[in-house]
């Protein structure tokens, strides 16, 4: 059974909380949340800056720390939550972890997967996009219009 429209909106502001940690920190606002079965097992946010690590995007920190928590890197029973569309290289982690559905606020339009590598997530995951979209969004706007 899939989650409500209420669950996936509780668990996206949960992400947009993470987001919101990693615009305090300078970081790009993406933020991240892993659920299994009605609780989160992982999160994280954007630590790139923090890090000087390109991948250190909120994608991968939820999905080490739900790998840890659930103990194996298989995360088939899990619903990832994040802010922005996710990237060429999270969709591949989200593959490879076989993830069996992601949630999104907003589309990256230079970097999102759907575009660019579609195909790249496990066959047996599906998408749903535009939950929250738009506190999403201005998150992310408002972040790069400070930078400009």
């Amino acid at each position: 059974m899939l989650p409500s429209l209420q669950d996936d909106e509780r668990y996206m502001r949960m992400a947009l909380a993470e987001a919101k940690q990693a615009f305090a920190q300078g970081e790009v606002p993406v933020g991240c949340v892993i659920v299994a079965n009605g609780q989160v097992v992982g999160r994280g946010h954007n630590l790139t800056e923090t890090l000087a690590d390109v991948t250190a995007h909120a994608e991968m920190q939820a999905i080490t720390a739900a790998a840890s928590t659930l103990g194996g890197k298989y995360l088939a029973q899990c619903t990832l939550y994040v802010t922005v569309e996710p990237c060429i290289m999270c969709a591949g982690a989200i593959g490879w972890s076989q993830i069996k559905r992601v949630v999104y606020g907003t589309v990256d339009k230079k970097r999102g997967f759907t575009f660019f590598a579609p195909k790249a997530l496990h066959p047996k995951c599906s998408v749903s996009s535009g939950i929250l979209e738009y506190e999403c969004r201005e998150l992310m706007q408002s972040f790069f219009a400070q930078k400009r």
